[in-house]
């Protein structure tokens, strides 16, 4: 870091005038652009998708800050850290060291948790085992370590004026009875000569007499006194030698009558009244991921795998003879299945009533078997498995029905019993975990600790509190620290590493962050361009990837790239502040700021005939709620971050259909009834998943299309008179792909210290064909020259043809440039789609089939409408990464649907989608335990008059605007 400062201090003393500059940029699209971004600026980078936005922020700014930075460090750092290539420029001079935060979550691990991200977890481990009191486990009394002189003031303050035995204890068992004497001899030589031995007072012979035939230890007396304050000095040094001779432990014994009573003391960690010693707790004590604090039984996972039962009977409305034991329909399983039959019979079980409606008593019988009967249960026949699991056929088997359940023995806390034994101020870690951030900060701004204490937790509760008000001014604080970090939306991770970024108080550094606001309510991007503010602020400079128009109106610098995108994008069609934005000509964004440009939609009139009726959703923070979703039609659900929306979209609703449907489901939501499954033929789920996880993967194979392009190539005469097919235009199988690098077109070479290099093909040059497949042309192009077109310009190129599959093709690709696609390339990698292109390239899938259901019936002459098979798609922020150029074909695309007789239900914050909605769903008022409720449901006329809700305020403003 101090290599980058110094290189830094150097550019601008030679006149940099302290901006970054970079010189003809050509990195992916970009058309030799040059751009200033002036140092200590919030500039936002927008444009129409495949503008070529990501590839000047990431691909080109934030590589070359990052590649700068790793190049001062050593050859042998630089192996252990991710390499990046060298962006595709003439100069870049005042680049500052970069951070890039992403609204992707790549995270997966279950380990990981929102505590563990934000480095909570760690600070508050620290905090515990500084300051936390260990309460016994027995008697619930606190667990501490004596010294002489608190056993002292223990002793002086209950026993003052009382005479009293000073001892200390020697165990002696099997192993010590043949040393007894020298043992014995040892204690006279020392001075000792009287001992405690079951209760009665003892000389030296006596008490080795007695300790051979008495299994018990004795008590050595050290001395006797009476406790008072002038024996202070005599009592606290006795103290002292027995703990010395009793190896940190003592014996504090008083007469009555004949025989003794006796109290223990011990400097190590214990409790008195159970004489129980405890571990000393240290960080790792309430660390998950440490073998010292993670619980035994799940490993801190919090979770077990075992045989789970909704898997086992994944559609409890069969019968038992139906087959609702879904193991027992196997063929290998006949026996199981007649022997169930036999023992239905037995105990007169019905076997064609769904299994949901057998008495409590009958379906534990199935399951657990029923004692003095011989039948093979459920559990017996898994059991009988688990014994096999040495056949890898059985492992598979098993592993179909095997899914997560709480580990029973920490009941979800992770960690062992003795680290939740440590509480702070009542609530051991755990229960902190449970918080939501806003609780949690409440009770550490509002925590009370001794002075002592106070002054050991300071630095530790600076951090902690710091760092739970800037995760809740990015809009977070609804979450929880134990909520898994793979649960995580895009756009709460990216504000996870905000909120990270801030606590850093990092200065002179590039933050690239990919549009911030995606998931986030229009009440609170203020908030988090506050924020930004703040980043900038420390000296920072900020580039956002953005199309809100709420964070355009705050950047200082607007660089607009298009005017469209792929082949027709890359330039700068505009770049100063915002309010020069409004006059320039080739740019859609001012063209829809001016409103020369609108997205409107013709919305359905009145109430649906048909809906799907949600009664009783009590998942996560849903608290009992009652929601009707009509279908064909545009419904929208939103509100606030945490509100509950996608626990009401994934797991009521679809979680519930997949149940519905007998398919195997683990996480379910909590729900009393839901009406109306029939309405649908299929509920389809349209997330932002990849399409593919290899660069085999393309738009061209997903939609189905290049079946008919290698078609028409192995159609052509030069084909046919070489005998070849469409399987020798496949790059995917051997036959005509290049062997050399499989289809590849590259090769990859790995180096030790330097960014891994991918260099073209020898064999093919990077067509990834042999040269007898490249020597087969349709029109003139060989199938490498197809692959290379963009969408646009292979449909150009294929409506001039006149084969029986062009149509075909030219159906699909127009399908593509309807969704705002035709920029991208026929064979583009998969692996470079963004997650808002790969649903839509999903949406574009589905436009092409029609729908799962099959072929559709014509449309109506009336209304223009198809019929049949109706389908619920569901849609989560399809507007990430749009422009409103892109939504404007998006919406288009759903009327589409919509026209076709299907269903759309959409988790959105976007106002011009929630604007053209014909039924909004509006859930709040906050997040997290104040939110899951239901503010307002109906036709979008309504929810303005809605004076609590967040989304009717901020659409008000934005309509008026």
């Amino acid at each position: 870091m101090t290599i980058m400062k110094t290189n830094l201090a150097v550019q601008k003393s030679n006149g940099v005038n302290g901006a970054i500059i970079l010189k003809s940029v050509k990195t992916h699209n970009l058309k030799n652009i040059d751009v200033t971004i002036p140092h200590g600026s919030l500039t936002v980078v927008t444009g129409v998708s495949g503008s070529g936005k990501s590839s000047l922020a990431f691909d080109t700014l934030y590589a070359e800050g990052r590649r700068r930075y790793m190049e001062s460090l050593s050859a042998y750092s630089r192996q252990f850290l991710e390499r990046i290539e060298k962006p595709d420029l003439e100069s870049v001079t005042g680049i500052l060291p970069a951070i890039a935060i992403e609204a992707k979550n790549v995270v997966t691990n279950a380990r990981s948790t929102v505590g563990t991200q934000t480095e909570l977890n760690d600070y508050i481990r620290l905090l515990f085992a500084r300051v936390g009191v260990t309460y016994c486990s027995i008697c619930g009394k606190k667990v501490g370590q004596d010294t002489a002189t608190t056993i002292f003031e223990k002793v002086f303050a209950e026993l003052n004026g009382s005479e009293i035995t000073i001892a200390f204890p020697v165990p002696i068992g099997k192993k010590e009875k043949s040393f007894l004497a020298e043992i014995f001899g040892e204690f006279k030589r020392q001075g000792f000569l009287n001992f405690l031995l079951g209760g009665n007072k003892l000389n030296l012979t006596e008490a080795e007499k007695r300790s051979k035939k008495d299994p018990h230890g004795i008590l050595v007396v050290v001395d006797e006194l009476n406790v008072s304050a002038p024996n202070r000095s005599r009592f606290l040094d006795s103290l002292e030698t027995a703990l010395k001779y009793g190896k940190g432990v003592v014996v504090i014994a008083t007469q009555t009558g004949r025989m003794y009573q006796e109290k223990r003391f011990s400097n190590r960690f214990h409790c008195a009244d159970c004489n129980r010693e405890y571990r000393t707790p240290n960080p790792n004590t309430f660390s998950f991921n440490s073998p010292l604090g993670a619980c035994s039984e799940c490993q801190g996972f919090g979770r077990i795998i075992t045989i789970d039962q909704n898997l086992v009977i994944p559609n409890p409305r069969l019968s038992l003879a139906e087959g609702a034991i879904e193991p027992w329909t196997k063929p290998s399983a006949s026996w199981e299945f007649r022997q169930l039959k036999e023992f239905s019979r037995r105990k007169k079980i019905p076997l064609d009533i769904p299994f949901t409606q057998l008495k409590s008593g009958h379906r534990k019988w199935i399951l657990e078997g029923c004692e003095g009967d011989d039948f093979f249960s459920v559990r017996d026949f898994f059991d009988y498995l688990e014994k096999k699991t040495y056949k890898m056929h059985i492992r598979i088997f098993l592993s179909k029905y095997r899914g997560y359940i709480t580990c029973p023995k920490c009941q979800g806390a992770r960690l062992k019993p003795e680290a939740l034994q440590v509480k702070v101020d009542g609530k051991h870690v755990a229960e902190l975990s449970r918080l939501t951030i806003r609780d949690l900060n409440l009770f550490f701004n509002s925590l009370k600790l001794s002075e002592h204490d106070e002054t050991i937790a300071e630095p530790v509760l600076l951090e902690i509190r710091n760092r739970l008000s800037f995760l809740i001014e990015v809009g977070l604080g609804y979450l929880m620290l134990d909520r898994l970090s793979r649960t995580l939306s895009g756009g709460e991770a990216q504000r996870i590493h905000l909120a990270a970024s801030l606590g850093s108080a990092l200065v002179d550094t590039l933050y690239v962050l990919d549009e911030p606001s995606v998931g986030l309510h229009e009440r609170d991007h203020l908030l988090l361009i506050r924020l930004l503010e703040k980043l900038k602020g420390l000296g920072n400079t900020v580039v956002v990837v953005e199309h809100d128009r709420t964070m355009i109106e705050a950047a200082d610098q607007i660089i607009d790239l298009g005017p469209l995108g792929g082949e027709c994008g890359g330039e700068i069609v505009f770049s100063g502040p915002f309010s020069q934005l409004q006059t320039a000509k080739n740019s859609y964004t001012a063209a829809y700021f001016r409103n020369e440009l609108k997205i409107e939609r013709q919305k359905t009139n009145g109430h649906a005939k048909k809906s799907i009726r949600i009664d009783g959703a009590k998942e996560h923070n849903l608290k009992d709620i009652a929601v009707e979703i009509p279908l064909h039609q545009l419904v929208v659900i939103t509100g606030v971050s945490g509100s509950g929306k996608s626990t009401l979209m994934y797991d009521v609703l679809y979680g519930n259909y997949e149940r519905w449907c007998g398919r195997p489901i683990q996480d379910v939501g909590q729900v009393k009834t839901i009406d109306g499954w029939d309405e649908v033929q299929d509920l389809l789920l349209m997330d932002q998943s990849p399409i593919g996880r290899t660069p085999r993967s393309n738009p061209v194979t997903y939609i189905k299309a290049f079946d008919h392009i290698r078609k028409v190539f192995a159609q052509t005469q030069d084909a046919r008179s070489r005998r070849l097919t469409a399987g020798h235009f496949s790059f995917n199988v051997p036959g005509g792909r290049c062997e050399k690098c499989e289809g590849g077109g590259i090769e990859k070479i790995e180096m030790h210290f330097l960014a891994d290099i991918h260099i073209t093909c020898e064999a093919c040059g990077g067509s990834r064909y042999q040269s007898k497949i490249l020597e087969v042309k349709y029109r003139g192009k060989t199938i490498r020259d197809v692959l290379d077109m963009t969408i646009d310009e292979a449909l150009d190129f294929f409506s001039a043809g006149g084969g029986k599959d062009e149509p075909k093709i030219c159906g699909s690709l127009n399908i593509l440039t309807q969704v705002g696609l035709g920029y991208l390339r026929l064979g583009q990698s998969a692996t470079t789609l963004s997650g808002g292109e790969a649903q839509r390239l999903k949406l574009a899938a589905e436009l092409a089939r029609g729908g799962r259901g099959g072929p559709l019936c014509p449309p109506d002459k009336t209304t223009g409408a198809h019929r049949g098979a109706p389908l619920l798609y569901l849609f989560d922020e399809p507007t990430t990464g749009l422009h409103y150029y892109d939504i404007a074909m998006l919406l288009s695309a759903f009327e589409t649907l919509l026209k076709r007789g299907h269903s759309i239900c959409v988790i959105e914050h976007n106002m011009e989608v929630i604007k053209c909605a014909d039924y909004v769903i509006d859930l709040g008022p906050e997040g997290g335990e104040e939110g899951g409720e239901v503010i307002y449901q109906g036709p979008l006329k309504g929810l303005l008059e809605v004076p609590c809700s967040y989304t009717g305020t901020a659409l008000k403003k934005y309509l008026c605007r």
